[in-house]
């Protein structure tokens, strides 16, 4: 088989999914809402519209994750006290939790990932996979 870049990207972006995703029901969680409650915890209370636009993906998708996560406990909406036609979601004690773990799993996924890797080798990877998504980016004429 061709080893081209998309498809070591692709196969090493299933491997890393495969990896986690017995994680996933271990905490409670579907696809897609640890990166939510990742972006809560680092940047506070937020709407839907900002978490929608950040990972570029459908409002109504987000809508469906942030109704599941409400459900298992892991966030709360609250009216925004400056634009009452919109809610703030903000991360509970178990979503706290749930990406305290999250987190603690990814890491030793990464060990196992990058096993044999020097710390420059590492930094090298992490910069050259930011700089082909910045790439991608404004390629598109989309900020990075």
């Amino acid at each position: 088989m061709e080893r081209t870049f998309h498809m070591l990207l692709y196969r090493a972006f299933h491997a890393q999914r495969n990896a986690l995703r017995p994680v996933l029901g271990e905490l409670g969680l579907g696809a897609g809402q640890p990166k939510l409650l990742s972006y809560l915890r680092q940047n506070g209370p937020c709407g839907q519209r900002e978490l929608a636009g950040y990972f570029e993906i459908d409002p109504a998708a987000v809508c469906r994750m942030l109704d599941s996560l409400q459900k298992g406990g892991f966030v709360t909406r609250r009216a925004d006290e400056q634009d009452k036609r919109r809610d703030l979601i903000a991360l509970t004690p178990a979503g706290e939790a749930a990406y305290e773990a999250w987190q603690e799993r990814c890491r030793a996924m990464e060990e196992r990932m990058l096993a044999g890797f020097t710390p420059e080798e590492r930094a090298h990877f992490a910069d050259y996979l930011g700089r082909a998504y910045r790439n991608l980016k404004t390629e598109r004429g989309e900020e990075p």
